[in-house]
């Protein structure tokens, strides 16, 4: 009884601490979605603007779990939606959402965007100014990387760490945590995939340290070991051989001189010979040590403490290039707590995952027999069409042209049996 009620505590603590998480955008795309969101008619006058689907996919662990998908290929996709206006100056922020390629995608993105101030939504397009970009992008065998560019005074930064993405046909959560100390985390699938601080990973301010500019000095000596100048060479080491006759080497009894030549002992190692003169090494009583550059304070460092802190954010879009479309974007979360993070995850993409591989597995499977069909099926079509009495017209006409040549040739020599050989030859 006392385990149960212990179990109960920390289960309502638990759910004290994840119900206490401050949610600024949250979208499920549950039926009536569209409500919330604008489609941007960027490149529709050029008849380039994608369309989005509201669909589960082709394969899901729940048919009713929807998110929207871009349609169709060759396209520009631009959507987004407005939440109320908020700071993460002082707090955590947190940004997640899913994304499932199901074409097998080639080349393009799987990254959102979170835009601060004013955002004509109508125009949303690939030059507007964004707070974040956060996400996936792929192309060919070079590109499949996570991009995390971050916007600090009107410029745009990108994490020059190359973060890897997932390249498969399944959905995955990619998650984005800032802490208000500078540091970050990005997760996938729940799991931290790296990690770091604004100041080292991105390029925004100078470095804190630099190398000094002073040059070892002349004076310096990094050796540790010296040679002994006491250790002098033995006047005849030089003199010694490394291989002297073998001494108890005698010569055979069968040898003859005549045939044989002069008989000499064999070489052996000379065990009085002790290698190339080598002085001894003492330590070297001037030694100060390995130099080593000196760090010092960069000059030109200013430090920021707001350097984590975005222009108050507002807008959540989604702005993408796309050869292959089938990109299928769901669970979009924007809070400050991690640990609501996680949750969401597990009850969404969590509960999901294992149906959606078999569904996956299930339709790949289809996929190939369908394939296998119709290849089997063209065969039978080409066979279909030579068919057994065309192939026997070309054979009969060939044989017939053979006979008639043969005949030609057996009337010839018909009346010279003496010929019967050339006959043959000539055939």
């Amino acid at each position: 009884m006392q385990l149960s009620a212990l179990l109960f505590s920390l289960f309502l603590l638990s759910y004290a601490a994840i119900s206490s998480a401050e949610v600024f955008f949250e979208e499920r795309f549950d039926d009536g979605w569209e409500s919330c969101w604008v489609k941007s008619d960027w490149k529709r006058p050029a008849g380039l603007a994608g369309k989005w689907l509201h669909t589960a996919g082709k394969w899901h662990g729940d048919p009713d779990d929807k998110g929207i998908q871009t349609y169709p290929d060759a396209r520009y996709f631009a959507i987004s939606a407005r939440f109320p206006q908020f700071s993460n100056k002082n707090r955590t922020l947190v940004i997640q959402y899913s994304v499932k390629h199901e074409q097998k995608i080639e080349c393009g993105g799987g990254y959102i965007k979170v835009l601060s101030g004013y955002l004509n939504q109508k125009k949303f397009s690939g030059d507007t100014p964004y707070s974040i970009m956060f996400g996936p992008d792929i192309c060919g065998t070079q590109t499949k990387k996570i991009h995390a560019i971050v916007q600090y005074k009107s410029q745009n930064y990108p994490l020059t760490k190359d973060v890897q993405c997932e390249t498969d046909q399944l959905t995955h959560v990619y998650t984005f945590i800032i802490q208000p100390d500078a540091s970050y985390s990005i997760l996938v699938d729940n799991r931290e995939r790296d990690s770091g601080s604004f100041y080292k990973d991105w390029e925004i301010l100078p470095p804190r340290k630099i190398k000094s500019e002073t040059k070892k000095p002349e004076d310096w000596d990094d050796r540790e070991y010296i040679s002994d100048p006491n250790n002098k060479k033995p006047a005849d080491y030089d003199s010694i051989p490394a291989e002297i006759p073998d001494p108890d080497a005698t010569k055979p009894d069968d040898w003859d001189e005549d045939d044989d030549g002069e008989w000499s002992p064999p070489k052996v190692p000379n065990p009085a010979y002790k290698g190339p003169w080598k002085p001894k090494k003492i330590k070297n009583p001037a030694y100060k040590g390995k130099w080593k550059l000196q760090w010092i304070d960069n000059p030109d460092f200013e430090d920021d403490p707001d350097l984590y802190v975005f222009p108050a954010l507002e807008y959540f879009g989604i702005e993408l290039w796309q050869v292959k479309a089938g990109s299928l974007f769901d669970n979009i979360l924007i809070c400050d707590d991690p640990s609501y993070a996680k949750q969401v995850a597990k009850e969404t993409w969590g509960v999901n995952r294992d149906a959606e591989k078999e569904a996956f597995e299930e339709s790949e499977k289809r996929r190939q027999e369908e394939e296998q069909r119709q290849a089997e099926a063209a065969r039978a079509e080409r066979d279909r069409r030579r068919g057994p009495r065309g192939h026997d017209r070309h054979r009969s006409h060939r044989d017939h042209m053979r006979e008639r040549m043969m005949n030609k040739y057996r009337r010839r020599y018909d009346d010279d049996d003496d010929d019967e050989d050339d006959y043959h030859d000539e055939l």
